[in-house]
């Protein structure tokens, strides 16, 4: 055990460091680079060779910055931490970081980071993090004379920039190509990937100074003809969660995943919608902002009214009623509730409750308003690595269910088993909205739409849960689940052709289609609505 304390010097110590970090924290990097490369010969050996000493020059540049006294330990210590956490997510469900990604976390509740624990991870975490840390605080560090030792790490950070700049120059075809062609590499390049993405949060969520709300739709008001209908309107915006299109029967999938949504007369399936992220905080505040997805900003989208707040204006009665994370900050000026918590003994364990706490009181709420209402539900839906937990027992049709966060350590049959009972519970869940939406048609006009944020990775090509940046997303991740039901009062009332409906259920539509084709059904008049991102416009009388 001498050698755990045998002094090193700092730039031996940076060096050794900088190898680790490049061999045993950057396994999902160097594989994806043997899987661009293909089989190799003498060029992909080079290429391998070339990245490996120009990340290791790179690494060893930044490091030598902070290895002087008072400051090495420390920021050594947290950066190995720090990266073997991100390097456990990367190795284990195949994510890539970015600054989407860096929001997930810190937007992340304590039940999902349950969700997440495992023991593997605390043994990731203890073999690359912990015990490299106890062993470089046991390890004396030796320090030259201040001038000395200013110098000498000098002549490091320049060598390393040299070998940097030499290595570039040498390899620019070669990595000009690699790079330009495989984006997706710099996401996954630890812990220079995690550290921009956080920078970047920074930059876009935090150091925006206070936040002033722009008004959006500051002309909304109603249409005239809508008071003329004889009943008030009770309209239901269900967002689901990680609900891919392909799990879903109503779309084709082999098995029964929708069996009551399928028995639902008058329902209409939307088999081509695509998500604006593929991930709930960015796909939520997207959905509701207006922007569509090539003009979503998250910085402006929290700075800006919304959907909801247009509404508002119009005077719905505009509820929220949450059973995830929260609303991503597009519920904050309309009424909110948070039943994730909701202590309901037949529908809620003591960890979490089930979608359908989602529908409790509803009547006595739809009676005691004065206005028309637009509820929104929020579901938990499908949400991962916890499959099993997102439904009760008696969905637990499809058989074996991985019964871990670990997805790795499970089949790929028991995730997708698991992710379909969810699938399953979600079909009871929505039928039980429209069987509510059908018991009152009689005394109100009723409608549902239902969208998933986003869809799921189940393991194809090692990838898992969602989050993928979207360019390099699967196709999984994108298109999600989609559908929506109207009484015959509502369409009467609002001018509705349920065969033109029908004929266009195939058609490609997307969640900027949302924002607003509820203002059209809504009779809100408003200069920000958008006829031709209306899925009803070409519906309506």
């Amino acid at each position: 055990m001498k050698f755990l304390n045998r002094p090193l010097s700092p730039e031996r110590l940076t060096l050794l460091l900088s190898l680790a970090l490049l061999v045993f924290y950057n396994v999902p990097f160097w594989r994806e680079m043997l899987r661009i490369l293909g089989p190799l010969d003498g060029h992909g050996v080079k290429v391998l060779a070339e990245s490996f000493l120009l990340l290791l020059a790179f690494l060893n540049f930044v490091l030598a910055l902070f290895a002087r006294p008072y400051l090495l330990k420390p920021v050594f210590s947290v950066l190995l931490v720090s990266t073997a956490f991100v390097t456990y997510f990367m190795n284990q469900y195949g994510v890539m970081i970015d600054t989407h990604m860096v929001q997930n976390a810190i937007q992340t509740d304590g039940r999902e980071v349950r969700d997440l624990l495992t023991v593997k991870m605390a043994l990731f975490v203890l073999v690359l993090g912990a015990l490299p840390v106890w062993w470089l605080w046991k390890t004396p560090i030796r320090y030259r004379a201040p001038l000395k030792e200013v110098g000498v790490r000098l002549l490091t950070v320049l060598l390393s920039a040299g070998v940097l700049f030499g290595v570039a120059m040498a390899g620019y075809q070669d990595f000009a190509s690699l790079f330009r062609n495989n984006r997706q590499l710099k996401t996954i390049v630890t812990p220079s990937n995690y550290i921009q993405a956080t920078y970047g949060y920074y930059q876009d969520h935090v150091n925006t100074g206070p936040i002033v709300i722009a008004p959006y739709g500051a002309d909304a008001k109603r249409a005239v003809n809508w008071n003329q209908h004889k009943r008030k309107t009770v309209f239901v915006i269900v967002v689901g969660e990680t609900a891919r299109a392909d799990h879903f029967s109503l779309n084709g999938y082999g098995r029964e995943t929708n069996p009551k949504l399928a028995k639902q007369a008058g329902l209409i399936n939307l088999s081509n919608v695509h998500s604006c992220g593929t991930e709930t905080a960015v796909s939520v505040p997207c959905m509701f902002s207006g922007m569509g997805r090539a003009n979503y900003a998250g910085d402006k989208a929290v700075r800006q009214e919304n959907l909801l707040d247009i509404l508002k204006r119009a005077y719905f009665n505009v509820i929220w009623r949450d059973n995830n994370s929260g609303c991503k900050e597009v519920c904050n000026r309309v009424t909110y509730q948070d039943l994730a918590d909701a202590k309901d003994a037949k529908l809620c364990t003591s960890d979490e409750c089930w979608d359908e706490v989602l529908l409790n009181n509803l009547q006595g709420m739809i009676e005691q308003s004065d206005r028309d209402v637009v509820l929104v539900l929020h579901q938990k839906g499908s949400h991962g690595p916890a499959y099993y937990k997102r439904y009760p027992p008696a969905f637990e049709k499809f058989k074996p269910v991985c019964q871990s966060s670990d997805l790795p350590r499970c089949t790929q049959q028991q995730i997708i088993n698991g992710f379909d009972n969810t699938i399953l519970y979600t079909d009871t869940m929505l039928s039980g909205v429209i069987d509510f939406l059908r018991a009152n048609q009689q005394k109100f006009n009723t409608g549902m739409i239902y969208m998933s944020d986003h869809g799921e990775s189940l393991g194809e090509n090692g990838m898992y849960l969602h989050g993928t940046p979207y360019m390099f997303a699967p196709e999984a991740q994108k298109h999600i689940g989609a559908m929506m039901w109207f009484s015959d009062s509502f369409r009467q009332d609002v001018g509705l052709n349920q065969q033109c409906l029908e004929s266009r259920k195939a058609q490609a539509y997307s969640h900027d289609n949302l924002f607003h084709s509820v203002l059209g059904l809504m009779g809100v008049q408003t200069k920000v609505y958008d006829r031709q991102q209306d899925m009803f416009a070409s519906c309506r009388k």
